[in-house]
């Protein structure tokens, strides 16, 4: 049984704003080297190959992944486990025991802020598990019940 819920829609805007980030890059060094291409007389299919490298990478970066992303990351907090789901091509299932949970917080970066989302990041003894792009009530939320579930499983043993 996959976990229910699911992120933020307002993530998909953050995503696919991150991936036009990412791809201006991509089309700044492509027009460089057109520059180059022209006054140093280079081959042109250099031109062609950047621009359609950098078609793909748009179309992946701005609209394909940020899609696929949301509807596969799926999370469940439950009173003795927390249950997460992310992955594009290959699905990763992770379960996190509430009796390993060190501590929890919330993180907005300027784009989450500016959509008002926040990302609820869950440390344990061996790594840093992320739920991103909560709407930033579900975050709080959802930080405060993780830490008194967490606080109560220690208590327990």
């Amino acid at each position: 049984m996959e976990p229910e819920n699911r992120i933020s829609n307002k993530a998909l805007t953050v995503w696919r704003i991150s991936g036009l980030i990412s791809c201006s890059i991509t089309w700044i060094i492509s027009i460089a080297v057109l520059v180059l291409t022209i006054i140093f007389d280079w081959t042109y299919w250099v031109i062609g190959a950047l621009v359609l490298i950098s078609i793909i990478q748009s179309y992946l970066a701005i609209f394909l992944i940020p899609s696929v992303k949301w509807k596969r990351w799926r999370y469940e907090v439950r009173n003795t486990e927390i249950d997460i789901q992310s992955g594009i091509f290959v699905i990763k299932r992770t379960l996190i025991p509430m009796i390993r949970v060190q501590h929890v917080e919330t993180k907005q970066g300027p784009l989450l802020r500016k959509y008002d989302l926040a990302s609820v990041e869950i440390s344990t003894a061996a790594t840093l598990h992320v739920i991103p792009a909560l709407d930033l009530a579900e975050a709080d939320e959802l930080r405060h019940y993780i830490s008194r579930m967490a606080s109560v499983e220690e208590e327990d043993v």
